[in-house]
């Protein structure tokens, strides 16, 4: 069954159990394949898929618990095995893996804010979705697992309507980078360069170059809530 013995909180742990079970999936429906066409005997009764967080996956009954401890996969996929090209099966199995995965992610992610559930889905995003490998739409190319978010922190601004006031706007790795070419620096006036680092007010909403406000990517870390020199003098002012 996918369990949860430790149930993954931050951005990182959500997305590195999300590649692992996606990685046990997809393991299944090509290298697997024909292991796994065994295990699905449409005389059987309703069997899921299941990835697991340390990469294997499994042909099992779903949960007897209800609710379950996590979403479960589409029940029933041995049904369609004899009925259906293998091919077709394979990538219907895969759509509904797909749906599973996502719902896993965000059955864990439901505690984020916004912006922590925006960065989630561009990380997710940037794989090939499991139907996309199986379909032979994209060659097999899984990322490493936390790492890949967190190296690109600091990196490429990422923009927002409304920001969490509990996070301060960090420049993360966005979806919608190419919508927000026109923005400039609050300070000098520059525009928008996703090679540079940027960071938001959470007071007046107007974005920085880091290095215009003196604030890195490490520094800015550590900041809850981020002020812009301009906000912070209004607020000193008696």
């Amino acid at each position: 069954m996918a369990s949860i013995s430790s149930s993954p909180r931050t951005i990182e742990e959500i997305f590195k159990d999300y590649s692992a079970r996606r990685a046990g999936i997809v393991r299944a429906l090509t290298n697997d394949v024909e292991e796994f066409s065994n295990l699905c005997d449409p005389e059987k009764e309703n069997l899921c898929l299941y990835g697991h967080p340390n990469g294997t996956w499994e042909v099992n009954l779903p949960a007897e618990e209800v609710p379950p401890e996590l979403p479960e996969p589409a029940l029933g996929i041995n049904f369609a095995r004899d009925g259906m090209n293998r091919r077709d099966w394979l990538s219907l199995v895969a759509v509904h893996s797909d749906c599973w995965l996502l719902s896993v992610a965000y059955y864990f992610g439901a505690r984020l804010n916004r912006n922590e559930r925006k960065r989630l889905y561009c990380l997710i995003n940037d794989l090939p979705t499991v139907f996309e490998v199986v379909a032979e739409r994209k060659a097999i190319k899984d990322k490493p697992s936390s790492d890949s978010g967190s190296k690109s922190r600091g990196s490429i601004k990422r923009m927002a309507d409304v920001q969490a006031k509990s996070t301060p706007k960090l420049a993360d790795e966005s979806c919608d980078d190419d919508e927000h070419g026109e923005t400039l620096c609050g300070s000098c006036g520059g525009n928008y360069n996703a090679d540079e680092f940027w960071i938001g007010c959470d007071i007046c909403e107007r974005w920085y170059h880091g290095k215009c406000v003196k604030i890195t990517p490490a520094k800015a870390e550590s900041i809850k809530q981020y002020k812009c020199p301009s906000c912070s003098l209004k607020r000193s002012r008696p």
